[in-house]
């Protein structure tokens, strides 16, 4: 593969930059996912174009979004779903006053 041009370097760091943001994640733990050793800018650029030279665009956007998916399942996993009863509404307070009226004229 040939190699990035600046340019795409430029929007793909202004995109990975953002995009963790949108997940609240940190550099760190985008070298973490990408088994580098350092977090800086620099290290995940040479990941970046290491990747880019083993299968271009793609490979780039595949390893993103096994790193996406990877988090997504992580933040799952960390607020397991409940199931909770709906906190009463008006209605069904009406309702349950209605029925102990009707209980207690009994």
């Amino acid at each position: 593969m040939s190699k990035l041009s600046q340019q795409e370097e430029k929007e793909l760091i202004s995109f990975i930059k953002d995009w963790l943001k949108s997940y609240g994640f940190t550099q760190k733990d985008l070298a973490y996912e990408l088994n580098i050793k350092s977090s800086r800018t620099s290290e995940i650029i040479l990941k970046i174009k290491d990747l880019y030279k083993k299968g271009g665009m793609f490979n780039i956007a595949k390893n993103l979004i096994k790193i996406e998916q990877n988090w997504i399942e992580n933040i799952k996993n960390d607020y397991p779903e409940t199931n909770q009863t709906p906190p009463y509404n008006q209605l069904d307070i009406d309702s349950l006053v209605n029925q102990i009226n009707q209980d207690t004229n009994k």
